[in-house]
């Protein structure tokens, strides 16, 4: 079965890290993109970031860009997204997710793991 189990967060302050990961199984690794996606309460869900696991190609939505750094370690199956500088708007459940292309659309992914909640205080 697919299975994409994000994992790393938690409750930090504001201008703090958290290192959240992403671990993959269940269909062949390599020829997915995996993005990070957030939804806060209240708000739709926005695309974070999201990279190619065959060329390691990345991607950030304008308000994470210069902040937030996307990795993956392909024989864990594994991405990675570091998140420093965090601010009290990023508090939000962060899922991540697998398509056959980068995309910052909900809908363009076809796996979803159960996402893992940030949460910034100020």
């Amino acid at each position: 079965e697919v299975q994409l189990q994000a994992s790393g967060g938690g409750l930090v302050q504001a201008g703090g890290s958290l290192r959240l990961s992403c671990a993959a199984s269940g269909f062949t690794f390599d020829d997915y993109a995996i993005g990070w996606l957030r939804q806060a309460p209240g708000k739709e869900r926005e695309g974070v970031s999201c990279i190619s696991s065959s060329d390691g190609m990345t991607y950030y939505g304008d308000s994470v860009k210069g902040r937030f750094t996307i990795s993956s370690d392909n024989a864990k199956n594994t991405v990675y997204l570091e998140m420093n500088s965090l601010k009290p708007e990023d508090t939000a459940v962060y899922y991540c997710a697998a398509a056959s292309h980068c995309s910052g659309y909900g809908p363009d992914y076809d796996y979803w793991g159960q996402g893992t909640q940030v949460t910034v205080s100020s």
